[in-house]
């Protein structure tokens, strides 16, 4: 298994690691690329030109050292229909445009919001997207005959499944050789000799695709400039935009927590919107931060920006002139590497917490991995375990409210309210007062309690409203500032009485 008990990041720089780093993580990232275009029914190139540019900006500019960006198929997966429907300039200018919704996120300092994801959702999203990358190498094993696609059998099949396994067992057990070399990148060297050194017939990067061309170019995307076009490509940007945020900051957060250091989500943010900015400029997919090939860079000991520029570099240069040498390279051997990554990313320690989590937190852990497993859609399996998660924690501090009742000095009956007055606990707490045989004046001390929105705002009124047709008043006491404030923004909806509390004044030590 992958070790990705990283060391802190500000460690010295290994100029040699960050070097190997970047050429593992260029091997890895070029067939993912290659396929994600396919996919997208886009040119190979696309693919590769998109890989390079969020690669380089985002590791110059992001907000986040060591972390890959690349052509991703979450976000390129928003794009589909897009591209099938209107063609591929609309998907540069839609990437272009989510590039910028990408950067007012970041301006605007919204980033910080990805702190509020739960640790369930964070469980249930990294299993199931190492189910996701694990299956998904499966597709290597298949072939396409025209329409029809079918596995692989026979000879091709046993060389392909015996190379993976190789590959496996050397990113496993290399390491406990030596760490100087990582042992991704040995896998990958070794594989490429064997089939090189027996001329073994199996599956290459070049049956995927051709990966030589040219420098991107400049071009601004030959679409109408009008409001027609811009209701056509702004649901898909803000869908892609959405996407490559949700999964550029948990993949922060993921390194953020290996490494023990902190990343600037907001500076991540706007160097994502960039990044698709330029690709919609020069003719690439876009793209966002790819979890896999970050815990590729981690694990063959980048720590800095230097790894992931390499790898873009790689890529590029690869495109320019190294296309005939990596379309040789054997397809087992990077599908045993990101196979690895899948067993590596995969959270093992789910099933010991299992007994000891609330069912609750079981249940959208689950859930979270089923939708990211079955509709591949990060946003929104994150999005659901979020609300459901909201929900949960809304219930069960709805059913913690509660009231003692008392009469104090005065002959008024008091209650004492324990826990926070919100939309979830109203009815409740509207069910704690017997107002037929309550005293003419009711004291609700919320000492213990805080009015926190409008459903709360709305049952005091109901709660005076009910004893004001008896001819009772009700007086709140020991309210919070904030709760006051709140009240007397509502004063056009609402009257209350408020009991001014006392002030006590410290005396001064001499």
């Amino acid at each position: 298994m992958l070790n990705i008990s990283l060391s802190n990041i500000k460690d010295k720089i290994n100029l040699k690691n960050e070097v190997l780093a970047g050429l593992t993580v260029a091997m890895t990232m070029i067939p993912e690329s290659l396929s994600f275009a396919i996919l997208a029914g886009l040119s190979p190139l696309i693919g590769l030109y998109g890989a390079f540019i969020m690669g380089i900006i985002t590791a110059i500019f992001g907000g986040r050292p060591a972390m890959v960006s690349g052509g991703a198929g979450a976000t390129v997966i928003t794009l589909i229909a897009l591209n099938a429907t209107y063609g591929e300039q609309y998907l540069f200018a839609a990437v272009l445009l989510a590039g910028v919704f990408q950067i007012l996120v970041g301006i605007f300092k919204l980033g910080r919001f990805v702190r509020l994801i739960p640790q369930p959702v964070m469980y249930g999203f990294l299993n199931g997207l190492a189910i996701v990358i694990f299956m998904s190498q499966l597709e290597q094993f298949k072939i396409k005959a025209g329409d029809i696609t079918h596995w692989i059998a026979g000879y091709s099949l046993y060389t392909m499944l015996g190379l993976t396994l190789l590959t496996i067992a050397i990113v496993y057990f290399f390491p406990k050789i030596t760490k100087v070399i990582p042992s991704s990148l040995v896998a990958i060297f070794v594989i490429f000799l064997i089939v090189l050194g027996f001329n073994i017939d199996t599956k290459t990067v070049g049956d995927i695709a051709s990966i030589k061309g040219e420098l991107p170019q400049f071009k601004i995307p030959t679409i109408p400039f009008n409001l027609e076009t811009l209701k056509i490509i702004l649901p898909y940007s803000i869908i892609m935009g959405s996407v490559g945020l949700i999964e550029t900051l948990l993949t922060l957060t993921l390194v953020d927590e290996i490494t023990s250091t902190k990343g600037s989500s907001n500076k991540e943010c706007i160097a994502q919107g960039a990044a698709n900015v330029t690709n919609g400029f020069f003719g690439g997919m876009g793209g966002c931060a790819m979890i896999a090939q970050t815990f590729v860079n981690l694990d063959a000991g980048s720590r800095s920006r230097i790894g992931p520029a390499i790898g873009a570099l790689t890529i590029l240069l690869i495109i320019l002139v190294g296309a005939p040498v990596i379309e040789k390279i054997p397809m087992a051997a990077l599908v045993g590497v990101m196979m690895m990554v899948a067993i590596s990313t995969f959270k093992w320690g789910f099933f010991k917490l299992i007994t000891k989590m609330p069912k609750s937190d079981i249940i959208i852990s689950v859930l979270v991995a089923a939708i990211t497993v079955i509709l591949h859609n990060l946003a929104l399996a994150v999005f659901v375990g979020v609300i459901i998660s909201a929900l949960v924690f809304a219930w069960d501090n709805a059913k913690r409210i509660r009231a003692r009742k008392s009469i104090d000095e005065k002959g008024r009956n008091v209650y004492e309210i324990y826990g926070p007055l919100f939309f979830g606990s109203t009815s409740t707490f509207l069910e704690k007062f017997e107002i037929n045989s309550d005293s003419n004046e009711v004291v609700i001390d919320m000492k213990e309690s805080r009015i926190v929105d409008m459903s709360a705002i709305e049952a005091i009124n109901t709660i005076t409203q009910k004893y004001s047709q008896q001819n009772k008043t009700v007086i709140l006491r020991h309210l919070s500032q904030d709760c006051i404030q709140l009240l007397q923004n509502a004063k056009s909806v609402i009257e209350v009485n408020l009991e001014e509390d006392p002030t006590y004044n410290v005396m001064p030590k001499n």
